[in-house]
């Protein structure tokens, strides 16, 4: 007997439901992308247990006759292709025919459904690929399959699915992803009874999106309106000597961009907040990732993501949807031209609509009374030296008496005459007498070529504590001197790091100060949002928020850690609830109360561009030495640079 031999199609089927069907949200898909193909404008999903337990779709499209209901859950049988030739231009968002069939392998199925032809309907039942019932069923017009015990006979499969909320949270992306791209017909989705998405019919896009993510998240988006892009395809080769059969014509294929970005000060910690689609169809495509990327690049930090509504809409001939069993990756014929042309938009609107800096502006000179910070840096960008800058230069230190043998000389600043500029060092005294060290840190020689800045790190000799600080720079960076040479410190990064830990210690002590608001918050959260805040709540109630559910979508803020403003407590709840999936499945419960600190901390810490008095300068510096790590902040930010006194001899060759 030889050793091939074609597989049943039961096994068939389900290796085919291991490319199809991954986890729940992927049943959701195939059966959501078929209501659409169906023309329905009402969709409704409904979820228990993360979709294990049950997955309904329920849509009001075309139906199906009796014939096709049965013939649905044959392999490769669609309604959407006909020859080999429609491969090469798919308008559909299924056309593979293995969706039914895949889906009914691994679970309990049950098909009703009545097309507009038939007075009645039918219902098709089937039980891990096995058709165990077909009636006749008075039913609407539209289709209703409802999915129970999803991998009941592939335990292998279920073992490796996630926990409820994660699951439950991926339905709700892959819904909100839909809802978005048809903004035209009505979606909901529930899970365990609970109302997580209910979004009806509206005429633009800039409505369905206040729908989705609210108003704040829409102040923030650039309308990219609609943007082409044409290509000439040349006409088709014709051999020599031969005569083409009708008048060749030169093939125009139209490029079409539209949708949102977000300013370049909208910041978010992954890409789940970038949604692209091409000809309708959801996808995950490299090639525009990158696009967007350089379209922001110098605009924000390399770890930030932007939010992204894209719908790029081209000739069915100019993209390959059949590439991937689950049909989120696509190829396109000519990438380049894609790229490029995704890139030059988005960079083109960045540019124009020149986004300014939200960053408050404490104590902003007036008129004749020097130069912002801001100000400051745009002059030199544009080779223009002000007269404030000049004064500046007249500002010029006056020797202090030596502390000692064994230490360099402090000095004190004088002020200036006239206006004060932001960008000057303020007038200050010495400290008198030494600060008590708390924490000791061993600094090691560079032994490095003249000049050199380079990161403290905590195997040094001198002490945090014992920091004498002498002003400011920019508003922002504590300049301090200490018998091993110049210190700049970042006044914010430092005081993050004293409140990270502050907070850290609070919670383990169960008395987290906290501040009641007088009048409670109110935050809109997107679906996933919501599932993550569930997930987490007791958490938050840990570290110092007192939260309740306000209506659907929304949660009321009642008590917030103190130290945070009306801003900080929404950025700090928004930043908490956007943790990436994946980072999240490999939190404890210790490592996400230190995340949310870490967030409480960096809204409520000083901020830069903020003056400070030297009394505010020398309880910074006391508090960061008694720090349990002081030279970083909780993201991983280096809080001191020190410039050595061997260096700074060197560089006047004293040595």
């Amino acid at each position: 007997m030889g050793r091939i031999r074609v597989l049943p199609d039961a096994v068939a089927n389900q290796i085919a439901a291991g490319e199809v069907v991954e986890r729940p949200a992927s049943v959701v898909k195939e059966l959501l992308e078929n209501s659409l193909d169906a023309g329905s404008t009402r969709i409704r999903v409904e979820a228990e247990t993360g979709g294990r337990r049950l997955i309904r779709i329920i849509d009001d499209g075309c139906g199906m006759l009796r014939d096709d209901a049965m013939l649905a859950f044959e392999r490769h049988a669609t309604s959407k292709l006909t020859n080999v030739k429609d491969l090469n231009s798919i308008s559909t968002l299924g056309f593979r025919g293995e969706a039914l069939p895949s889906i009914a392998s691994v679970s309990r199925l049950t098909l009703e459904t009545r097309s507009l032809e038939e007075t009645t309907g039918t219902r098709v039942e089937i039980a891990g690929g096995k058709m165990i019932a077909c009636d006749e069923a008075a039913l609407a017009s539209g289709t209703t399959i409802t999915v129970r015990d999803l991998f009941y006979n592939v335990p292998a499969r279920k073992k490796f699915l996630r926990s409820d909320q994660t699951e439950t949270a991926h339905i709700a992306q892959l819904l909100t992803h839909y809802s978005l791209a048809h903004p035209d017909k009505t979606f909901e989705l529930t899970h365990d009874g609970r109302d997580l998405l209910n979004v009806a019919p509206v005429e633009t896009l800039r409505e369905r999106v206040f729908q989705v993510f609210g108003s704040q998240v829409l102040e923030d988006l650039i309308d990219i309106g609609s943007q082409e892009k044409e290509l000439r395809m040349p006409p088709p080769y014709v051999p020599p000597g031969q005569q083409p059969v009708d008048e060749p014509e030169e093939d125009l294929r139209v490029y079409l961009l539209r949708g949102f970005v977000s300013r370049p000060q909208v910041q978010k910690l992954n890409r789940n907040s970038i949604f692209l689609f091409v000809n309708g169809r959801l996808i995950r495509d490299k090639l525009i990732l990158h696009a967007i990327s350089a379209a922001y690049h110098n605009l924000m930090p390399p770890a930030a993501y932007p939010f992204a509504l894209l719908f790029l809409d081209c000739d069915a001939r100019e993209v390959d949807v059949n590439v991937h069993p689950s049909k989120t990756e696509v190829r396109f014929r000519h990438g380049t031209l894609v790229h490029d042309f995704v890139r030059d938009v988005i960079r083109g609107l960045l540019m124009d609509t020149r986004p300014a800096s939200t960053l408050p502006m404490v104590n902003r000179p007036q008129t004749g009374a020097g130069l912002a910070f801001s100000e400051f840096t745009q002059a030199i960008e544009n080779q223009q030296y002000p007269a404030q800058m000049d004064e500046a230069r007249t500002v010029m230190p006056e020797p202090a008496e030596p502390l000692g043998d064994a230490e360099l000389p402090l000095y004190t600043l004088r002020p200036q005459q006239g206006p004060a500029t932001r960008f000057d060092f303020t007038g200050y005294q010495q400290i008198e007498g030494p600060v008590t060290p708390q924490s000791k840190l061993k600094i090691k020689d560079p032994h490095s070529g003249f000049p050199q800045w380079w990161l403290a790190d905590p195997g040094m000799t001198m002490d945090i504590g014992e920091l004498r600080p002498i002003g400011q720079i920019h508003e922002s960076f504590i300049i301090a001197a200490g018998r091993d040479g110049l210190w700049i410190i970042d006044q914010h990064v430092a005081h993050e790091r004293i409140l990270f830990e502050k907070v850290l210690a609070e919670q383990a002590a169960g008395a987290v100060v906290r501040q009641q608001l007088l009048i409670p918050m109110i935050l809109e959260l997107s679906a996933e949002q919501q599932i993550e805040y569930a997930r987490i709540a007791a958490d938050l109630e840990t570290s110092g928020f007192s939260i309740e559910p306000f209506g659907q979508r929304t949660i009321a803020v009642k008590e917030a850690p103190a130290g945070l403003d009306q801003e900080g407590i929404e950025r700090s709840l928004l930043e908490i609830l956007e943790i990436p999936d994946a980072e999240v499945r490999k939190l404890s419960v210790s490592d996400l109360r230190r995340n949310i600190a870490a967030s409480v901390a960096c809204r409520a810490a000083i901020k830069i561009n903020m003056r400070l008095e030297h009394k505010k300068m020398e309880w910074l510096l006391a508090e960061l030495g008694k720090c349990e790590y002081p030279m970083a902040c909780p993201h991983g930010r280096p809080i001191a640079l020190r410039y050595a006194t061997r260096d700074i001899l060197k560089g006047f060759h004293r040595i």
